[in-house]
């Protein structure tokens, strides 16, 4: 199953009006360039598959 790329710009615009946060232009493409790369980093880690025995995080129970 292929995602497609998320719109960078599109969703620091809406995270920047949700959140009252002042960015200018040059602020916005540096941020936009930093997820990207972020993206790419995390992308072979997100698309390994645990065993279907093997959970993701310990589960605590009291």
């Amino acid at each position: 199953m292929s995602e497609s790329p998320l719109d960078w710009p599109a969703y620091i615009g809406l995270m920047a009006q949700l959140l009252e946060v002042p960015l200018d232009a040059p602020r916005r493409e540096e941020l936009a360039l930093q997820l990207a790369r972020i993206a790419a980093i995390a992308g072979p880690l997100m698309a390994f598959e645990l065993p279907m025995r093997q959970e993701g995080a310990g589960v605590y129970r009291l």
